[in-house]
C-alpha cells in the first residue's frame, strides 16, 4: 500500500472524534430544564411571528380615537395605545421584527466575521494583523454611534439600522472564528491534510470550519439577543422600523410618552423584549457550558 492511501484513514480517524463531540456538545443542553424552556419559548415566537395575520384578535394599525387608553378587556386583552390601536394585536405583530431584524444583523456578522476569522487564523502573518487592527477598530465604536452615523447617509429604516448593527458585531465573531481556527489548524489532521496535498479551501471548508461550528453557534446565538436590544433601542429613538409598522422597541417609545396616562403600557412590550432576550442567552450559556465540560472531559 502506497503512502498517499495511508493518509486519508489518518484524517478521518482524527475527525471522527470530533464529531462525536461536537455532536454530544448539541445534545447537552437540551437535558437542562431552563434551555429546554428558553427552546420552546423561542419556537412559539417563531410560530407566533408566521401566524400573526391570522391570530391576532384586531388589525395592529386600526385607530380607534375614541377608544384611546382603554383598559384590560374581553375585546382588548391587553388594552389599547393612545390611538385605541389593539396592543395585543400589536405584540403579535412585532414578534416578526423581534425575530427578523436579529436575523438581519447576525446574518450580515456572520457574512463578515467568519469568513474574515477563517482567513486571518490560517494565513497568520500581515494578513491576520491587518484584520485584527481593523476588527479592534470597529470593537472600539459604539453600536449606537455608528447605527447613527450608517442612519444619517442611508436614511431611516430597519434594514440600515440593522446593517449598521451587523457591521459593529462582526469583529466580536471574527475573534471567536480566529480564535478557534488558530487552535484547530494546530491540530494534527490539518497537518496531515496539508501533507497529502489539500488546497486551503478544501482545508478550510472540509476541516477547519466543521471543527469550529460549536463556538460559533455559541456566539451567533448569543449575538442574536445583543442584536434585538439593539432594534429596541434604535427603535425607541426613532432609527428603527417606521410608523405604521411597529415593533417592540416603538411600543416602548410610545408607553414612554404616555407614561403618565397609561403608566402600564409598558409592562407588554417590555416584558417580551426581556423574556426573548433571556431565552437566547439562556440557550447560548447552555451551549457554551456544554462545549466548556466537553472540553474538559477529554
Amino acid at each position: 500500500m502506497t503512502q498517499s492511501q495511508q493518509h486519508p484513514p489518518a484524517v478521518a480517524a482524527v475527525e471522527a472524534p470530533a464529531l462525536v463531540s461536537r455532536r454530544s456538545t448539541l445534545r447537552t443542553p437540551l437535558r437542562q430544564g431552563t434551555a429546554v424552556a428558553a427552546l420552546v419559548y423561542l419556537l412559539l415566537v417563531l410560530v407566533i411571528a408566521v401566524l400573526a395575520p391570522w391570530i391576532a384578535p384586531h388589525d395592529p394599525a386600526a385607530q380607534d380615537l375614541s377608544n384611546g387608553f382603554a383598559p384590560l378587556s374581553g375585546e382588548h386583552l391587553l388594552g389599547t395605545d393612545r390611538y385605541g390601536r389593539d396592543v395585543l394585536s400589536q405584540i403579535l405583530s412585532a414578534t416578526r421584527v423581534a425575530l427578523v431584524s436579529p436575523l438581519i444583523a447576525v446574518g450580515i456578522a456572520v457574512l463578515v466575521g467568519i469568513p474574515a476569522g477563517l482567513l486571518a487564523g490560517m494565513r497568520g502573518g500581515r494578513t491576520d494583523s491587518a484584520l485584527s487592527a481593523l476588527a479592534d477598530t470597529l470593537l472600539s465604536v459604539p453600536a449606537i454611534v455608528f447605527a447613527l452615523a450608517i442612519v444619517a447617509v442611508l436614511g431611516q429604516g430597519l434594514t440600515n439600522a440593522m446593517l449598521a448593527v451587523g457591521i459593529v458585531l462582526s469583529p466580536t465573531l471574527f475573534r471567536v472564528v480566529r480564535g478557534a481556527t488558530m487552535v484547530v489548524c494546530e491540530e494534527t489532521f490539518i497537518l496531515s491534510a496539508r501533507a497529502i496535498g489539500s488546497g486551503s479551501v478544501r482545508i478550510m471548508l472540509r476541516n477547519v470550519l466543521p471543527n469550529i461550528a460549536a463556538p460559533v453557534l455559541v456566539q451567533v446565538t448569543l449575538l442574536m439577543a445583543i442584536s434585538l436590544l439593539a432594534e429596541a433601542a434604535l427603535s425607541f429613538l426613532g432609527l428603527g422600523m417606521q410608523p405604521p409598522a411597529v415593533s417592540w422597541g416603538s411600543m416602548l417609545r410610545a408607553a414612554y410618552e404616555s407614561q403618565f396616562d397609561a403608566p402600564w403600557a409598558v409592562v407588554a412590550p417590555g416584558v417580551a423584549i426581556v423574556l426573548t432576550v433571556l431565552s437566547f442567552n439562556t440557550l447560548g450559556d447552555a451551549l457554551r457550558d456544554a462545549l466548556s465540560g466537553g472540553d474538559s472531559n477529554d
